[in-house]
This record gives structure tokens, sequence and C-alpha cells, in this order.
């Protein structure tokens, strides 16, 4: 079999061990299961359940006789070259960050289908709990606290955007610079394509975006999509054990990813607010503020934010134009849940704060 990287085998006798498995089992969890056991060195291996997050790929727990692990693989029902590449690249990133930034121990990523029926990852368990709008049970509910996480979680990003230079693999540095320009082009013609509603403000916002995308200042690895709901905290401290879900990773201005989790940290909850779960925990008034954070962030990277406010609003307004698809495929009758449903509401909140922000650096 070809497409897998594994730190220790014993290739000679893979095949045959391999061929041997197929013929004694059938059901791809336990096939999956046999073929770890025999040519990754776990032992009592054991899919154990279904593990919460992860978006559009399928997240479990993995048990095994030396400790658990996270299996990562789409949907084996609506497996695709682009689902698979999605899972690939996160490999590829959380391998380039680890040792430097929180982020899961990568221990394998295998391409070949035939194995579990779709290309998989395995990173080693990270103990943590994922922050919405209500504190764990053992962190302080106080102000203190609330400053306290967003202050650790600027510091896990800061500590992605100082790995410098680009570890080879990840992409073209200098295609990178032109990511927020290319983005831009590319949304806007997506739903130009695909309308079901009259939403100026894609258009208005995007065309302003455009003309006024600044120089980059560098490119660095970044998230694409980083905000409170994508690490996993400690249990008991507010400090990052991990940054999750690399699926949208890539090579850009790292202000990319300060523009969307300062945009959304401690928002003012009297205007409507799009996708209002994400990061609501710090809602609250006197807590540290998320031009705070990003002078922070500076201070630690030694990057300017002279141009934050353009990558909040493009932050917000990119975030809106994607998931846009997804009332799209609603309106069409294709899906139909409380997350689409409320696509209603969140795409025009979105990209009227994005409005707001813009109107901040000049827009009319």
């Amino acid at each position: 079999m070809v497409g897998c990287r594994i730190a220790i085998y014993d290739w000679l006798n893979y095949l045959q061990r391999w061929r041997l498995a197929v013929q004694a089992v059938s059901d791809p969890a336990e096939l999956f299961c046999t073929w770890l056991e025999g040519n990754a060195e776990f032992t009592e291996v054991r899919i154990a359940r279904r593990l919460a997050g992860g978006n559009a790929n399928v997240t479990s727990l993995v048990e095994t006789a030396t400790g658990p692990l996270v299996l990562r693989h789409p949907p084996t029902n609506t497996v695709s070259d682009l689902a698979g590449a999605g899972i690939a690249r996160e490999f590829r990133f959380i391998s380039a960050i680890s040792g430097n930034a929180p982020v899961a121990e990568p221990i394998l990523f295998c391409e070949d289908a035939e194995i579990l029926g779709a290309p998989f990852s395995l990173t080693r368990f990270v103990q943590g709990t994922a922050i919405t709008d209500v504190l764990p049970p053992a962190y302080s509910n106080n102000i203190e606290t609330i400053d306290a996480i967003g202050i650790a979680l600027i510091d896990a990003l800061a500590k992605v955007h100082a790995i410098t230079p680009v570890p080879e693999g990840l992409g073209d540095v200098k295609k990178a610079r032109n990511f927020v320009v290319r983005q831009i082009e590319r949304w806007r013609a997506v739903r130009l394509a695909s309308k079901v509603r009259d939403l100026p403000l894609i258009e208005t916002l995007g065309t302003w975006l455009a003309d006024n995308a600044p120089e980059p200042e560098t490119a660095r690895i970044v998230h694409c999509d980083y905000h409170l709901d994508n690490v996993l905290m400690d249990p008991i401290e507010p400090k990052v054990r991990a940054i999750l879900d690399w699926e949208m990773a890539t090579l850009a201005d790292p202000l990319v990813d300060v523009g969307l989790v300062t945009a959304m940290w401690n928002r003012d909850e009297s205007l409507p607010l799009g996708f209002a779960f994400v990061q609501r925990v710090s809602n609250v008034h006197g807590a540290i503020e998320g031009g705070e954070l990003a002078q922070r962030w500076s201070n630690s990277t030694g990057l300017s934010i002279e141009h934050l406010h353009y990558f909040q609003a493009f932050a917000l307004w990119r975030l809106a134009v994607i998931v846009e698809g997804a009332y799209v495929l609603f309106r069409n009758g294709q899906v139909d849940g409380p997350y689409e449903r409320g696509l209603e509401h969140d795409v025009p909140a979105l990209l009227d704060a994005a409005q707001r922000i813009a109107q901040i650096k000049g827009m009319a």
C-alpha cells in the first residue's frame, strides 16, 4: 500500500499482513484496528466513540494500550479528493507546528482509502475543554478569568505566527502574499454565481476590501478559522492545551487570524451578532478588548497591527460569504438544520459588523 507515513514499519512484511487482515475482517472499524495493531506498534486498539466538534470531518476517540488517540477522516459516504486533501493539509501543518505551538502530537497520516474507507490521520489525545458561553466549573467566574483566557488565546496564536522561516512543504510563500486578494476575488465570484437573496454588502464590501488590500508585511502559517471554539483549554486553569481543526490552514498574512479572533472577542450584545455563540464568554463589560489582545500579539511577534481594522472587516466578510453557501443549500432544499436556518440572521449580521469596522478605516 502507498500513501501512509508512519514512523516505524517493517515494510517487507506489510503487504502480506495486510492481505491476511483483509481476508479475516470485513468491518471497516475492525479492519482499521487490525491494520493499526499490525503496522504501527499499537496494541488493544478500539474505536471507542465519536467526539464532538470537528465540523465536516469525523472525529473519534481511539483507545490503545499505550493511551488514547484521536482519529480524523472525512465521512466515508461522501469522500472526495477535496475532503481527503483537508485531512492531509491538517496533518502537514500540525507536523510543522508541533513543538513550537500547542497542537496535538501528530502520529500518522494515511491517504489509502482501502483501510478505513477514507484518508485518515491519528494524533495523540489532548485532555481539554472547548469554551463557548460557559466557563469550566473549575474557573473563577470573573473578569480576570476572561482576560486570562483572551491572553492565553492570543499568546498561543503568536507562537504559531512566530514560526519562521516557514517550513518546507506547506505552500508557496510568494503566492501567499496575495492570499487576501485571491480570497476576495474567489468568493465574490462564488456568491455572484450562486445567489438566493439580496445581500448588497457582499459586493459593496468586497469591492472596498479589494481596492484597499494592504501590502502584507510577511507571510506565515495561518489557521484561517482561529477562535476560542477551535482550541482546547485546560479544564483547571486558563491555558491553551491544543489548537484544533487545521483543515483550512495556509500561508498568508498572519493578520488574517488576528483579525478574526479579535473581531469576535468581547462583542457588544446590544447589536445583532452573527454566530452569537462564538467566544460569547468574552462578551463582558470591562474585560480585555480585542485591540488590546492584538497589541499583545504585536509585542510578541514584532509584527505591525497598523491594518488590524481592515483584517477584522475582511475576516467577518469572508466568514459571511463562505457560510452563505450553506444558506443557499438550505433555500434550495438540499439541507435543513438549525445551523442552516440560523444563517438567515447570521450572515447579514456578520456583514453589518464588517461594514461598521470598515467605516473606521474610511469606507463610505
